[in-house]
This record gives C-alpha cells, structure tokens and sequence, in this order.
C-alpha cells in the first residue's frame, strides 16, 4: 500500500511458470531504482523451466530450468495460493503464509483439458503437462516395455507426446476430434500431409474420431480407448493433450470478471477488473482469446512491466497489448512444420499457390493478396526452409515471385526488411528493435543480440534473419561482419579448422574449453565433429566424439520415412564382381529389404532396423565390401561410364580413374557431402560437370572441372586445368579438397564456396597450381595422412562390442525390435505403409 515515507512497493506474482519468470526478469532489468520488491509463488516445486522444450527432457534428458533471479527477489515454490483478500490486499497460500502486496499479478497458467469421458480416473492415465507429469509417465512406460498406447489430441503438445511415448518404446495411436493433424495452425492439405509422415514413423492416426470412453485391463489400469465410430483400441497407457483451460479458480474465488468459457478478463493493458490486479499469459482473457503459445505470453509480460515501472516513476504506461503473431515452427519427429500469417485464407479475395509433392513428403501453400504481391500467410510441412523469410513478409510485399519466395529462391532479407516486421514472435521483437539495439548498444554479434533483445532466445527459429539484420547493420556502420560459427565460438569453421590442426587438440570440450564458451548446441557440434574428423581424430563413435554426431553418423546409415535405415557398401566407379552382387541378394533376401539401383552406380537396401544394421553389416564386411558414407558429409561415389575398355569412343579408363580416385579419397569427412564421376570422352556420359571434382579424358590425358553440383540449384562445374597427366590430375584434387576442408564454412557445398571466393577459379588456380599461398605441401601432407590412415567404420564398428551397445531399438528393452516399424508389398518388395495420396500437383487459383 502507499505510505507516506515508503520507498519500496510490493509486488506478488501468483504462479512461476515462462509468463511470470519473465515478468520478473524484465521489471528486475528496468527498475534500476529497485522500487519493487518481489516475492513469486509458485506451485511447483521447481522453479520455471521451459515447457516449450519439455518433450527434450525425457527423449535428451535435457536441463530446461531458467535462470535464476537475482537474490533480491523472493521466490517461494511447492507452496501454492489458495486465496486472495482483495479488501486487505493479502494473499493466502497452502501452508497458511499470509503475504501482503501492492500489486498482484496472476500468471497460473492452464491446465490440461481432460473430456469427462468414463475411466478418465484409471490408473496408466496421464496428461503431459509439467516435469512431474513426464517422470510418471516415464516410471509407468519402463514398466511395460513394447506396450500400446494412446495420446487423445493431435495438436502440437499431443504429437510431442506421442513422439516421447514412440522414444519409450510404447506402440502409439493418436486420436484427433478434427478432421486432421494441428487444426488450429494448418489447413487440411498441411495436416493430411503431416499424417503421412507421422504414419510413416510407425504412429497410428485416428482423425474425426473422438473417443468415447476409457475401460480398464485386467489389472484395474486402463486397457482400452473405444472411440464413437464403434472400434476400439488396446492401450495400458492414455496421455490427455486435448487442449488446456485457464487456470482462473483463484480470479473466481475473490470475484474477479472472468469470462463465460474461461479466463480472467483484462483489458490490453493485462489489468483485471481490480487495478491493483494484473493476469498474464495462459491464465488470461485479452481481446476475448486465451492465448497458449509463448509468443503472446511474453508480450503480456513485458506490458506488465511497463506499466508497473510507470506506478513508480509517476509516467504513466504506454504499453498495450497489439494482438500477437501466431507463427509458429517446429520439428515434429525429425519433420518440418510451420504456418504462418493467415493460414486459412480466410481474407476476402485472397489467392492460395499450393504445391504437393506426395513422394517426397513435402506441403507448401502460400495465401496471398488478388493481385498476388502481399503475402497474407501460409503452412510448410516437409520442407520449411523458407520459413524465417515468409514469416517476415507478412503483410508485407514479397520480395520476388511467389514461386521464388516459396522454393527458398530468396534469401532472408536484412536492411531491406520494413522496420515493424515482427522477425521473433515468441518475445515480439522487431526488425527496428534489433537494429536499434545494434547501434545503440554497439552490438557485434548475435549472441549480443540475443541478450539484449532476447530475439532468438526461444524457439531460435528466427536466427538466421536476426543474423541478416545485424550483418546489415555491421555493413552499413562500415564494421566487418562477425564470421563467428555461432554463440560459443568466435571463430569461423575455417578458424576453427586452424586452431586443431595447429594445436592439436583432439576433443571438443577441450576446444570449447580453450577457445570458446558454453556447452555447445547442435550447429557447433557437427562442425567440430567433422574437423575432428578430417583431421584423422579417430572413429566417429569413439568416446566423445559419438555425442557430436548428427542423427545418421550415430548409427552410419541414413534414416528413412519410417524410422529404419539404409545400407550402401561402396562399389568404387560402380565396377562390382558377380559374387559380390550374390551377396548384397543374399543379404537383402535375409533381411527382408528393399533393393534399388541409385544414380550413384550403387546398391541402396533400405528398410533395415537399428538392432539389424551390425548384423547386415557383419556379412557385408566378411564379403569385402566397406561403408560407402552414404550417411555422412563425405565423399559419397565416383561414378564412371565404361570407357576405353569397352566403348568404342573412349579414350582413357574412365573405370579404372574412377576407382582410384574413390579409394583415395573414400573416408575423407568434409564440410558438405562429396560427389565426383569420370567420363572415358567428350560425351560425358558420366555427368562429370555436375559434380563437385569430375574429369573428362581427352587424348592427351585428362580435364579437370571443379566446384559443380545438382540439386534444387544445380551450378555446372568450372574448367580447372586440361590434359593433365594421372599424377598430376591426383595432386591438384588432393589440394582442391583439402583447401576447401580447410577453408569453407560449416554446410557449405563446394559450389557456393567457390562462388563466395574472392577471385573465383582464377584464384583457385593461383593456390594450387602456383602455390601463392605457399601452403601447398601442407595440403599434399594432409592428404597423404588421410591415405594412410583411413579405415573402414563399419568394419571397426563391429569388431567393438562398447559402439555396438548404440544399436537397439529401445535402450531399456536392448532385446525387443521396434514394433511400430510396418511394412507392405509393392513390385515384389516392401515398402513402408503409408497412407495414399494425390499425384504431384501445382495449384493456383
């Protein structure tokens, strides 16, 4: 209360979840003066923790608490409020306490919406809402391992939980009420096109199907889910993500205005119908919508904070509440999904441009102004790389066509972006916001950025555009552009790659230790791993170094649609022996795979599961074949025609050159994944121009073009060097592949790293072939190390009984194959199930 005299205000926040740590944390920031003294209650024993993560803590075991606050803040927790005396301005808490404020603030939350459907209250029945929720549902899982399950929601929160369930070895069903997967972001071609790939990681779908009861087992625990169509599913295990209900029983209790479906009303200030009460985040009706997401929670916050700094400095509030960006992005089970804007084109006059490519898994559709300039919104599953650019869009013109923006032809902007653009919507910071702080705070990278905007700081989808903007910012203030790796190194990849050749280090937290901060995240990680790599550090799976692999280099193969693997044993320039052919039939015979011819001159067998890959691979050894790198950024194959030893036109052994050069160079770790082909004469039947080294004979030798490749954005390759001998042909490849090892950036394929070097292929050739570096027997020495020292990681893999541990389906159930992994027939082989759909279209209308 206000007393004469008094210098501080007392301020209680109700409920320690995202919504009222960050209130704390931006008054605390503000209020220099230290007008406020907070005391926060929570219910949990924990303090705040991410929930947005909260799936990570039981498939990574990650550590998702916030910062703590400072001392000067009173943080009560396992304690919760059970009453509030408006007249006395008190509140009342479980173990009796009684504490005084000035201002409250209510940030409780929600709880999941649980139907009041029969057995809601058996035992084995969940929902999947806070760290005590996920340790119980974990406990009951362990005990009952390969067992069914069923997730009631097909929302965000219940396909996370059907994804850790999946991780616990459960068999999982999901049911949906709607029509299709995520109704409240994507339309019905985004949501059926998630199914796809949801079915195809061995989850079952029941869409438009509610559930109409729950009937216990023989144990007395839930044993079945009828669902109304009459059908029934087996479960001994039942998680409710069916949405959540504010949690406003304390708002109710003392007579706050409270809204007809849920939710303390307040204005776009967040106050209550009481001035001295406030209400943020799930807890709150503001503009008659209960907002879940952490974007709009956040933004209430900071409101709060605003107004609450303005009680002390006698100005009065300016902050307001403007509605929020419901973007959202997200890896749902290794895919990717997002909307944005307006994703239901629901505008009048609006135009949707729809591609749908069933085979490869991929939904794209834009939603767009009558005459096809402003972007109004969209949904991306499968593929979202263009995601940060469109989001930034919204409402505003696009930057190129349609077309272009969607297939990513247009890079996220930087200092053309409009100011108001809203670049992160989980804290609602600005393209202006970020350039400001830039200027103004002298900032130089973005971990700076991040620290003072706290763009970036949730989700992190919005990185790449806050690293355009700040790049933008650095240009125009005539600063050089960071070139750091990320947040915890200061240095390049290609600074990086010095720093271990030169010292020698040999781990990453010795490298993190010596030369960078933090513990690391998932861009640096790979990065290293791959110096370590190239370096010659060892197997992959060797000790630490296993913990900083991508998903396929964990397991050496590649991870297909529906969890299982492919297996690719190298065939060098695609020349293989009839006995060894037997065997890749045998061993796809045994195991039940399907087989394919790739354009690699290569056999792919895919279909294999995680606890079968040491035993295919066993047989695949003993019969002389070794890792191709399929899974790897390495180099992949060397394809050949069959030139001069069969052709009639050929003029050298394009077979021959083909596999010496895969022998050569197979192992060696890259930035980029690694293709090479040879062609016996001039008509290139081997595509060799599209590869990132190929070579053509001539009659005098060979020619050599570098820096191509195919893809969405195929570049032909540039004429390095003609009629070279064998030997000098070898050289001049060794040191292009380690110049580009040593110098290109993480991800970086051979053909943009030579379209971003200065002087180009000019240049390339004054390094190699004139040595203007003078660095030239390093790089010969380097590759001359990696020849010597190279050795098959499939064969060392299974002579190790410690990396075989890593090849089980279920960690807890080492013996028990993956039972959600199906397969039916197709042309005499297998292929995954996966539900029907259309044949590739474009729409526009």
């Amino acid at each position: 209360m206000d007393v004469a005299g008094e210098t501080h205000r007392r301020l209680v926040v109700v409920g320690h979840g995202p919504a009222g740590h960050r209130l704390v944390e931006a008054l605390r920031e503000r209020d220099a003066a230290g007008a406020w003294r907070i005391t926060v209650i929570g219910e949990e024993v924990r303090p705040a923790y991410d929930r947005v993560a909260l799936t990570s803590y039981l498939t990574e075991d990650a550590e998702l608490a916030f910062p703590a606050h400072d001392p000067d803040v009173t943080l009560l927790t396992g304690d919760p409020v059970t009453a509030i005396d408006r007249a006395a301005r008190t509140v009342v808490t479980a173990s009796g306490a009684v504490i005084g404020y000035d201002t409250l603030v209510l940030a409780t939350g929600s709880a999941p919406f649980v139907p009041p459907v029969q057995g809601k209250d058996l035992p084995g029945v969940f929902v999947y809402r806070t760290i005590d929720d996920l340790d119980a549902l974990r406990d009951h899982c362990g005990a009952r391992p390969g067992a069914s399950g069923v997730v009631v929601g097909g929302g965000l929160l219940g396909l996370e939980a059907a994804r850790a369930m999946q991780g616990l070895g459960v068999d999982t069903h999901v049911v949906e009420v709607a029509p299709w997967l995520m109704p409240r972001q994507l339309d019905e071609g985004g949501g059926q096109m998630l199914r796809r790939h949801i079915e195809s990681l061995g989850l079952t779908v029941h869409s438009g199907t509610p559930m109409a009861g729950l009937e216990a087992g023989e144990d007395g625990a839930v044993g079945r889910v009828a669902l109304s169509d009459g059908s029934a599913v087996e479960a001994s295990v039942v998680v409710f993500s069916a949405g959540i209900r504010p949690r406003d029983e304390l708002a109710r209790g003392c007579g706050l205005e409270v809204g007809e479906r849920g939710g303390i009303v307040v204005d776009d200030a967040c106050r209550t119908s009481d001035p001295s009460v406030w209400a943020i985040g799930e807890c709150a009706l503001i503009g008659g919508q209960v907002y879940g997401l952490v974007g709009p929670c956040n933004s209430m916050a900071e409101v709060v904070a605003d107004h609450l700094l303005a009680e002390t400095t006698g100005v009065a509030g300016q902050a307001a509440f403007a509605g929020a960006d419901t973007s959202t992005k997200l890896k749902l089970m290794g895919v990717d999904v997002a909307s944005f804007g307006d994703p239901f084109a629901s505008t009048d006059g609006a135009l949707d441009i729809t591609y749908t490519d069933p085979v490869a898994g991929v939904y794209k559709k834009l939603i767009v102004s009558d005459d096809a300039r402003t972007l109004l919104g969209g949904v991306l599953v499968g593929d979202a790389e263009a995601y940060p650019t469109l989001r930034a869009y919204v409402g505003a013109a696009l930057p190129g066509s349609p077309e272009q923006t969607l297939f990513g032809g247009v890079e996220p902007a930087g200092g053309d972006l409009p100011g108001a653009t809203v670049i992160c919507s989980c804290n609602n910071v600005t393209a202006d916001h970020i350039r400001c702080a830039v200027r103004d705070e002298s900032l130089t990278d973005v971990a700076g950025v991040k620290g003072c905007t706290k763009a970036g700081t949730s989700c992190g989808s919005c990185v790449p555009l806050v690293k355009k903007l700040l790049d933008a910012e650095l240009v125009a203030a005539g600063i050089e552009v960071s070139k750091a790796l990320c947040e915890h190194f200061e240095h390049s990849r290609a600074e990086l790659f010095d720093i271990v050749r030169v010292t020698g280090i040999t781990t990453f937290t010795r490298l993190i230790t010596e030369h960078g901060r933090g513990r690391g995240c998932d861009i640096c990680k790979p990065a290293v791993a791959s110096i370590l790599a190239s370096l010659g550090n060892g197997h992959i799976l060797e000790g630490e170094q296993a913990t900083l692999q991508d998903t396929n280099d964990q397991f050496l193969a590649n991870m297909q649609k529906n969890g299982t693997y492919s297996v690719v044993p190298r065939v060098p320039g695609g020349e293989i022996t009839p006995e060894k052919l037997i065997v890749i039939g045998e061993v796809a015979r045994d195991f039940g795979l399907y087989t394919k011819i790739t354009g690699g001159q290569r056999i792919d067998l895919f279909g294999a599961r995680v606890d079968q890959l040491p035993e295919i691979w066993r047989r695949l050894v003993e019969a002389g074949f070794e890792s191709g790198h399929a899974y790897g950024k390495a180099l992949r194959t060397v394809k050949s025609c069959v030139g001069s030893t069969w052709c009639r036109f050929g003029v050298q052994d394009s077979v021959g050159m083909a596999i010496r050069l895969e022998l050569r160079y197979r192992g060696l770790r890259a930035p980029h994944k690694l293709k090479s082909a040879v062609s016996g004469c001039a008509r290139e039947c081997a595509e060799a121009q599209s590869k990132d080294f190929g070579v053509i004979a001539t009659e005098k030798g060979w020619n050599l073009y570098l820096a191509g490749n195919g893809g969405m954005r195929p570049r032909h390759a540039d004429l390095f060097a003609q009629d070279l001998n064998d030997e000098t042909l070898l050289r001049y490849i060794d040191r292009f592949l380690m110049f580009y090892i040593r110098t290109a950036d993480r991800l970086q394929r051979t053909a943009s790293w030579l379209e971003a070097l200065e002087g180009g292929i000019d240049y390339l050739r004054e390094v190699i072939v004139e040595d203007s570096l003078g660095i030239c027997a390093e790089l010969d020495a380097a590759m001359d190390r990696h020849v010597a020292a190279y050795s098959d990681e499939w064969r060392d893999t299974i002579e190790d009984p410690e990396k075989l541990r890593r090849f089980v389906s279920f960690v807890n159930a080492p013996g028990v194959p993956d039972p959600s992994i199906a397969f039916e027939p197709e042309r005499d082989q297998i292929k995954p199930v996966l539900l029907a759909g259309p044949e590739l279209e474009v729409v526009s209308r």
